[in-house]
């Protein structure tokens, strides 16, 4: 039988739920790959099937262990290219290595970069990302790159709510994200509120003021990229329960959740903790009141429409 130009969705060991989440939206099963360590820990990877010219989609988000998850992404992509697919896909729900995409200070690296060159060298055509921590990111790969956003999928969860819309407030928890949550706002409607975030180090921020809409007595919405250490989600929480927030609920695409961030979202004033299943909650990360969305469907229809050359963008109009 002849594979060529056949879709085919591998995954590595970063997030297997996901990804056959993902083949079965497809209707289909993952391919067939071995993943090993070495004695020493180094990785093997072996492709288990033909793979001569087909349409193959590897999906690893690079979240913690990162270095561990971007090495073995890296020899998959590795295996694929010499097994003589006729194009490779990165699906990546999480990019690791994002938040240095800059040089804010002298003699520090742009990782943001570096991980990009690193995948296309290993054999990667294109890169298929979810919510990267910075949308200038697309602009460091030289290989085609679409950009998914989760902001669909969290607003449909928000809007099953029902919020009235004159108790519902918008809340950014520092100025980055002031367009994420106005985006979020012409969704779903109501006010919208900017917490003043000051950052003092790499690991802590303070929160001071509270700009825009009163929050007395309203239900706060805070949206984020991410949820690292919960610094900044759960600060921004603080300050809307001082402020008369009657109900608090925290949304984000990926839940990265290291360091203190389980102790900090325990003990913070959040009614419920949203999250995408982007990168997988680990049983010592499980609250009772984090809830998971999975973004298999939306990446699904993604792979689908890049696998037979249709716009990406449409998803999102």
């Amino acid at each position: 039988m002849n594979n060529n130009n056949q879709l085919k969705v591998f995954s590595g060991r970063a997030n297997v739920p996901l990804a056959e989440k993902i083949a079965q939206c497809l209707g289909d099963q993952l391919g067939k790959i071995t993943l090993q360590n070495f004695p020493d820990g180094e990785f093997l990877a072996r492709i288990d099937e033909d793979v001569r010219g087909r349409d193959v989609f590897v999906v690893q988000p690079t979240c913690p262990p990162v270095n561990e998850n971007i090495m073995e992404l890296l020899i998959i992509l590795d295996s694929l290219k010499r097994a003589s697919a006729a194009r490779i896909t990165a699906v990546l729900p999480y990019y690791g290595y994002a938040r240095q995409d800059r040089k804010d200070v002298g003699r520090v690296p742009i990782t943001a970069k570096l991980v990009a060159n690193l995948l296309t060298v290993a054999g990667c055509h294109r890169v298929l990302a979810l919510d990267l921590h910075a949308a200038q990111i697309q602009g460091f790969f030289d290989i085609p790159l679409d950009h998914l956003f989760a902001g669909p999928v969290i607003d449909e969860y928000i809007r099953q709510l029902r919020i009235p819309p004159q108790d519902f407030v918008v809340l950014s928890p520092d100025e980055g994200s002031i367009k994420r949550a106005l985006r979020h706002q012409k969704k779903l409607g109501g006010a919208i509120a900017i917490v003043d975030k000051r950052r003092s180090s790499a690991t802590q921020t303070q929160q001071a003021n509270l700009i825009g809409s009163t929050l007395d007595n309203k239900v706060a919405v805070i949206f984020d990229d991410m949820i690292s250490t919960a610094g900044s989600v759960v600060g921004a929480a603080h300050i809307a329960k001082i402020n008369g927030a009657r109900e608090i609920y925290a949304c984000a695409t990926h839940g990265v959740l290291c360091g203190e961030a389980i102790q900090r979202l325990r003990e913070a004033p959040l009614k419920q903790i949203v999250i995408t299943d982007s990168i997988p909650l680990t049983p010592e990360k499980q609250l009772p009141n984090i809830k998971v969305l999975s973004v298999a469907p939306l990446l699904a229809d993604a792979i689908k429409r890049i696998h037979f050359n249709e716009s990406v963008s449409r998803l999102f109009e």
